[in-house]
């Protein structure tokens, strides 16, 4: 099976899991319109083998905004508004394709690894950014 990991935002996360070989295939932050682009790729080569896992803020019920001045806390809601209309976008993208999916809580999802964290985890040694560290999270380990 071929997992993909996407965290949702300006800079998407993405990251391929192969469950056969156990090993991260790819791990990147790339445009949205990409990623999508990868993962219509991917079904194609992998037919009825690609399970797409979305870190979805939608199920995020807490934002840490309660002690930021009003105008920070404008544009940090702003920035959740987007993350949500992302994983909205996601979920009908894969429900049009009829692509295998699973909308994942931020809360079931170990993110925020700095990089030498994540490669003793994971064995991936080539470079990373946060994005697409979350991203392989969801994924790894399938």
């Amino acid at each position: 099976m071929i997992y993909v990991g996407i965290d949702t935002g300006v800079n998407t996360g993405f990251a391929i899991y192969n469950s056969k070989t156990r090993q991260l295939v790819d791990v990147q932050s790339i445009k949205i319109h990409q990623a999508m682009k990868r993962i219509e790729e991917l079904t194609e080569e992998y037919p009825k083998a690609v399970v797409v896992r979305v870190e979805d803020p939608r199920q995020r019920t807490w934002f840490g905004t309660e002690r930021m001045p009003r105008d920070e806390e404008r544009k940090k809601l702003q920035g959740v508004g987007s993350v949500k209309r992302d994983a909205t976008i996601w979920e009908d993208f894969l429900i049009d394709l009829g692509i295998s999916y699973e909308m994942v809580p931020p809360k079931m999802n170990r993110t925020k690894l700095d990089q030498a964290t994540f490669k003793a985890y994971t064995k991936w040694s080539k470079r990373t950014n946060e994005h697409g560290r979350d991203a392989a999270m969801l994924v790894y380990g399938f």
